[in-house]
């Protein structure tokens, strides 16, 4: 999977996928086999920990969609781009960016969450 835009979607298609063995589908596709996945409140290494972790999101927020509210911004192996993760009434829940490091393959090898606005100071 070389398309960068691809990679983001099938990594936020991860996020929203209840059935565990479409989401390791979705983990394969997305991530290279070191992955390593950090924000405010998770972290996970490797596709099994990834797995694992999304599905607690799913019992914490069930029935929430993220999706993808910015393009790709991109240089050298660096990924950066915009989400939401919205309610099932649309309701915004949160909203961040991710920071992620590409492997040679274009698979994602990092992923940092920001939650929120950046700090003013």
């Amino acid at each position: 999977m070389s398309d960068v835009a691809t990679t983001v979607d099938t990594y936020l298609a991860m996020w929203n996928e209840p059935d565990p063995d479409r989401r390791a589908g979705h983990i394969e596709r997305a991530w290279a086999a070191d992955a390593h996945y950090v924000d405010p409140l998770l972290e996970a290494e490797g596709h099994a920990a990834l797995g694992e972790m999304v599905a607690g999101v799913h019992g914490q927020f069930p029935g929430h969609r993220f999706r993808r509210v910015s393009g790709i911004d991109t240089h050298h192996d660096l990924i950066r781009f915009a989400w939401e993760l919205a309610a099932p009434d649309g309701t915004l829940t949160v909203a961040g960016i991710d920071v992620g490091v590409l492997a040679p393959d274009g698979k994602l090898r990092r992923i940092a969450g920001f939650f929120g606005e950046p700090p003013q100071d």
